[in-house]
């Protein structure tokens, strides 16, 4: 283990409970990624269900929507 990684963990015992929380969080996703098994936390559940209630509703974004906002999402 680095030097750095030892102090940060050192440091995180007086982190308060919403931030050692969310380090949880990022630690169980990259444990999930390292295996290659993922599963999605509450959050991106509730987000998947409210994407596809508007599908269903037929809320769907235009060929030329999608075009104007897909760069954004582009790394550069």
């Amino acid at each position: 283990m680095s030097k750095t990684a030892k102090q940060l963990l050192e440091r995180v015992a007086s982190w308060p409970d919403e931030d050692l929380e969310k380090l949880e969080e990022a630690m169980s996703a990259i444990e999930a990624w390292r295996s290659g098994e993922y599963h999605a936390t509450a959050d991106e559940l509730r987000e998947i269900d409210a994407g596809i209630a508007e599908l269903d509703r037929g809320e769907i974004a235009t060929d030329e929507e999608i075009r104007r906002v897909l760069p954004t999402f582009r790394s550069r």
